[in-house]
């Protein structure tokens, strides 16, 4: 969420892996989330706006798509 922040903040971030599409997508997709966007068009957004073979493996997009859930449960732990 540090990331987002300092995004938002009109500082630079950079999310990276070895070839660009799977995990990159999946931190993009997420961040995505964090700043409004509904989890069930998270991966469609990011394959259409960054990579359209962006959050490649069933693991990439279930993850996606129970972040939102993983959010809550660290903010209740605050």
């Amino acid at each position: 969420m540090a990331l987002h922040r300092r995004a938002r903040a009109g500082e630079r971030v950079e999310a990276a892996c070895r070839a660009g599409k799977g995990r990159t997508g999946t931190v993009i997709a997420c961040l995505a989330i964090l700043d409004g966007l509904p989890a069930d068009h998270a991966v469609s957004w990011t394959r259409h706006h960054f990579q359209h073979r962006a959050v490649q493996t069933p693991w990439q997009r279930r993850w996606v798509r129970r972040f939102p859930d993983l959010v809550a449960t660290l903010r209740a732990a605050r």
